[in-house]
């Protein structure tokens, strides 16, 4: 043993010496070589072997050593796979991996440029593709290639597939079309499943059959077909990547326990299914417990996380904080009204400050509205910050111009700026000037075309009946009306007094 071990060190020092003629830096040559154990040995048999042959019977254990290394042209293929961005331990592990035949790792190399594999990823694809990659003629690995082009793997596309999930090349012809047949039996068409392994290599090739399908039992339990689970995995197919057991049953209990049914965990999976696919710990639980600090109540974070489960995917201190503190310092958000703000309308938190919630502050503020006043017409109805100014402007020059009515009455009542102006506020005041009747705002527009119809006509007929002295007292308690004088009312349109 030890002799052997000294005949070991002394073909490794042979092999760096071939290394430094090579023009291999020493501590290049040396690092290498200390990963070549099984190429080393290699060398050292074959060098032995050779004795038997007449023309090396004399030769030296050292000379035979020299000619193996020579012969293999090892030396060249170091240079070439360098040259080639591959580093050295990962040529280490492929000169270990040849057994020898020192040429399939060029010829294995030049098919994976040939699909377009590049840089470092050449090194990466070879000894990620598992043991029998370098036994593997080019037309097997011809045949995998053009399969995938004819399910919707675009050619440009498979070098990156490649780099990024290079087990792909060690499965048979017959198991990468279990694996395709598997996403296009849930629906899924050839564009939908090439840009899916685009998006997410490893959805093909990384995972098990067994896995693979346990994923897809377990995304129907939240009530999805097969054919929805298709669609899923096509838009993120990432899912493919998380873990039941580590991922999956604690974000699901942890959104029952914020009183999420099966159906609004549906919706969250649909809507956002990135989700599914973070950190709990890191993630989820930090955000859900800052909006707890500002007021939002317990019973609200559920229908909050079902409404808009985007915002669990924007960053804390760069994204939601920030919206907080604007909507209470530059909006006039109490901090008593705070939390019902983004517990009703979750989806501010995904506005830009700059190009949307500023915006809109300042046109409210340029009405002459004041600060304090934006901020309970915001706690009353918070979508008032997501409509454009575009839009908002003509309602508010109907309202003031042809209905001829008080900014008061405006801020009393912003869900105004929600109605149809065309469909819904002229129609209305129109029938209202008709009529001789003045609603406030809220009775006029929040009910339906039948509710609104029977509101004019108990108001006409009680003013008809006082005209004809039938009832005495003409003032109206109802609050939600004043009946204005048939001499008072303009009938032209802008008819209230």
């Amino acid at each position: 043993m030890r002799a052997l071990e000294i005949r070991r060190k002394v073909t490794a020092e042979i092999f760096k010496e071939a290394m430094r003629k090579g023009k291999f830096g020493i501590t290049y040559a040396t690092n290498l070589t200390n990963r070549l154990g099984p190429f080393i040995d290699y060398v050292m048999v074959e060098a032995a072997a050779m004795k038997r042959f007449p023309e090396f019977s004399e030769s030296t254990f050292n000379f035979r050593a020299k000619t193996v290394i020579q012969d293999s042209n090892v030396v060249p293929l170091i240079r070439w796979l360098k040259h080639n961005s591959v580093s050295y331990p990962k040529i280490g592990k492929l000169i270990c991996m040849s057994r020898g035949k020192i040429e399939s790792i060029r010829r294995v190399v030049e098919w994976l440029k040939s699909i377009r594999v590049k840089g470092e990823f050449l090194g990466v694809a070879l000894t990620k593709a598992g043991e029998n990659i370098l036994e593997r003629n080019n037309d097997e690995l011809d045949e995998i290639i053009e399969y995938l082009e004819c399910n919707g793997v675009r050619r440009d596309w498979i070098g990156y597939v490649v780099s990024r999930c290079p087990p792909l090349l060690s499965y048979s012809l017959e198991e990468v079309r279990a694996r395709v047949q598997f996403y296009l039996d849930m629906g899924m068409n050839e564009k939908d499943f090439g840009t899916m392994v685009f998006d997410y290599p490893r959805v093909l090739g990384q995972f098990t059959m067994e896995e693979m399908n346990e994923k897809v039992s377990y995304l129907k339990e939240f009530g999805l077909c097969t054919e929805e689970v298709g669609k899923l995995l096509a838009f993120k197919p990432h899912l493919m990547g998380c873990g039941i057991e580590e991922t999956w049953k604690p974000l699901v209990k942890y959104l029952y326990y914020h009183g999420i049914s099966r159906d609004g965990m549906k919706r969250m999976l649909m809507v956002k299914p990135i989700i599914f696919c973070v950190d709990l710990e890191t993630t989820i639980v930090p955000k859900v417990r800052f909006f707890q600090d500002i007021g939002v109540r317990d019973d609200a974070i559920g229908n909050m996380l079902v409404k808009f489960p985007s915002f669990l995917t924007y960053s804390l201190y760069k994204k939601l904080r920030p919206v907080v503190i604007f909507l209470m310092t530059k909006a006039g958000v109490s901090e008593k009204d705070i939390g019902k703000v983004i517990a009703l309308a979750p989806e501010l938190l995904g506005c830009s400050i700059v190009k949307k919630l500023e915006v809109n502050v300042k046109y409210f503020l340029s009405l002459g509205i004041r600060v304090r006043q934006l901020g309970e017409m915001i706690a009353d109805f918070p979508m008032l910050l997501r409509y454009n100014p575009d839009i908002l402007r003509p309602k508010y020059r109907y309202l003031r111009r042809t209905m001829v009515r008080p900014l008061q009455d405006l801020i009393e009542f912003p869900r105004f700026f929600s109605y149809s102006l065309d469909a819904r506020i002229i129609p209305r005041h129109k029938i209202s000037v008709e009529r001789r009747i003045n609603l406030k705002l809220r009775y006029m527009l929040a009910s339906t075309d039948e509710e609104f119809e029977k509101k004019i006509e108990a108001m006409v007929e009680r003013r008809r009946r006082f005209q004809a002295g039938l009832v005495d007292d003409y003032n109206l308690s109802d609050s939600q009306a004043t009946v204005a004088p048939m001499d008072n009312i303009n009938p032209s349109g802008s008819g209230a007094i």
